[in-house]
């Protein structure tokens, strides 16, 4: 296939960034202007510093619940605890978010949808992939 890892490279791109952060970020830049982007710089390089640092964790100690796991071992059962609870609450809220988008896009491209449909569409099709994955 030509072009396959460029593919491959943009559609992990484009999970990473997700439609809430366009979404969010145009209002944001309007409302605050080009200092925004100077903070987004600056939480990305901050991010890619903690990403490298659990690399290095997983390639050191390759473990099940990474996050939770090495803050159990290096701080306590309590961090342990809460991180594994703040990690699920970000994917809950970035899953909203991201369903969300779905529905506010669509209803810019057709208004007479009501926005909840697409979302509730998107959610469902979201559940039945990974009902799919599971039982796979």
């Amino acid at each position: 296939m030509q072009g396959g890892h460029r593919h491959i490279q943009l559609i992990a791109i484009g999970g990473a960034i997700g439609v809430g952060l366009f979404l969010g970020s145009a209002q944001a830049i309007q409302a605050a202007g080009p200092a925004l982007i100077l903070s987004y710089v600056l939480g990305g390089i901050i991010i890619f510093l903690i990403m490298r640092a659990l690399g290095e964790l997983a390639l050191d100690q390759p473990v099940t619940g990474s996050f939770s796991t090495y803050a159990t071992q290096y701080i306590g059962p309590w961090a342990g605890f809460i991180t594994g609870w703040t990690y699920w609450f970000m994917w809950v809220v970035t899953g909203m978010a991201e369903i969300t988008a779905v529905g506010v896009y669509v209803r810019y491209w057709f208004p007479s949808v009501p926005q909840w449909l697409p979302a509730l569409i998107a959610l469902i099709a979201v559940y039945l992939v990974n009902l799919i994955a599971v039982k796979s």
